[in-house]
């Protein structure tokens, strides 16, 4: 059973930064650069969907989309470990 379920809401348990592919050390996200802060720690967000990377079935990722503002719109989307998320605000 995934520790996050669709539709809940969660905050970011650390600052989450845009990991660079391994394979050639570019953005896996568009618009991004590698190294880029995606969402501060404590951020608010919504679990969207649950899944396993390829390399790593045991392994749940949560696709997140995070808020990018005062007025809670939500960003896209990005993939989240289990221990960078929590369902209590943390310190920022």
């Amino acid at each position: 059973m995934s520790n996050f379920q669709p539709g809940d809401r969660v905050f970011a348990a650390l600052d989450l930064f845009n990991d660079p592919l391994e394979e050639t050390g570019e953005s896996a996200l568009p618009g991004f650069q590698p190294g880029d802060l995606l969402a501060p720690a404590g951020t608010r967000g919504m679990v969207v969907n649950v899944g396993h990377a390829e390399a790593a079935p045991e392994d749940e990722i949560y696709l997140v989309s995070f808020e990018t503002g005062p007025n809670g719109s939500l960003a896209e989307p990005i993939g989240c470990l289990p221990g960078e998320l929590s369902y209590t605000p943390v310190a920022p």
